[in-house]
């Protein structure tokens, strides 16, 4: 056999096997390549994509960055506390309005002495008033009225000496017992002075540590002086009048051991005079409704403060 005929003969083997791989092989690279553009196509939750060019396709690198951290989703917040829109429950306060409207139509019953421990004192009296005529014991009880709403949506328990409801008084030895036999955790006397005409301010009149017969403040002189001391600042911040400039040191408050409500309570307790009603401008005050409605704030938030220590 000749070489030329060798390689004739080989050459059409050779193009014979290398047609029948390639045969064989296009249907793999086929298949392939249509996995691979399917794969390719699928978005990240495994839904199918519509179809882009190779162009669009973002080039990923080994070397890539890992990607940032999702950040802390916030927490829930925590159930409020109850007690953060009743501060006051489960606590007791005792509201004093000073006088009686109708004390004027039972002048000798008010009259009589009651004992106070250290001394004898009327019964009550019927309070002073405005030059026009507006009487402290009205203004006490308006003020007081004001205070135990606000202190009641604040869960304090509140109990009055009176309402306008009886015919006189209390005495001034019932008005004590009043709050002692309800164990209040604070009792505070509404009253109005009626000094001379020029004297202006309010002050708030704490209890003498006294001993004497059913008088005995031994206990309650010093928690009493601190709950004056918060009253008397926050009626400050909440009506803008200043301490009295014609009782005491100026400091707006005054200690004194003639009183039968404070000589026999046996439970924290303070007058407070709110403003003197023969004054023309502290009556201008006085008988203004917004003005009394910031003094039961100021009475309010200040045993607010004292009870919550």
């Amino acid at each position: 056999m000749s070489n030329g005929s060798f390689f004739s003969a080989s050459g059409r083997r050779r193009g014979g096997t290398l047609a029948l791989v390639l045969a064989t092989l296009a249907p793999l690279g086929l298949g392939g390549w249509l996995l691979w553009d399917n794969l390719g196509q699928q978005d990240d939750n495994g839904g199918g994509a519509p179809a882009s060019s190779a162009s669009s396709l973002p080039t990923v690198s080994s070397t890539s960055s890992p990607l940032p951290a999702q950040p802390p989703q916030p927490s829930s917040p925590s159930p409020k506390n109850k007690s953060d829109d009743k501060p006051l429950t489960g606590k007791v306060v005792v509201l004093d309005p000073g006088h009686n409207p109708n004390n004027r139509d039972h002048t000798a019953e008010i009259a009589r002495h009651v004992d106070i421990g250290t001394d004898e004192k009327e019964c009550d009296t019927t309070g002073t008033a405005t030059d026009a005529g507006y009487s402290e014991a009205s203004f006490t009880l308006d003020v007081a009225r004001r205070a135990r709403t606000l202190l009641e949506a604040r869960g304090a328990t509140v109990k009055f000496t009176q309402d306008g409801d009886r015919a006189f008084g209390p005495c001034v030895d019932e008005r004590a017992r009043i709050g002692n036999s309800a164990r209040a955790d604070a009792v505070v006397s509404v009253h109005a002075d009626g000094a001379p005409a020029g004297d202006r301010g309010f002050h708030v009149i704490l209890p003498k540590s006294v001993r004497g017969g059913d008088a005995d403040t031994s206990k309650i002189a010093a928690p009493s002086r601190r709950l004056g001391e918060r009253v008397r600042g926050e009626f400050m911040d909440a009506t803008g009048s200043e301490p009295a400039d014609y009782i005491g040191d100026g400091s707006g408050l005054n200690v004194r051991g003639d009183l039968g409500g404070l000589n026999l309570s046996t439970v924290p307790k303070v007058f407070i005079e709110c403003g003197n009603m023969r004054d023309s401008k502290d009556a201008a005050e006085l008988t203004d409704p917004k003005w009394r409605e910031r003094a039961a704030l100021g009475i309010a938030q200040g045993i607010t403060d004292f009870l919550n220590g």
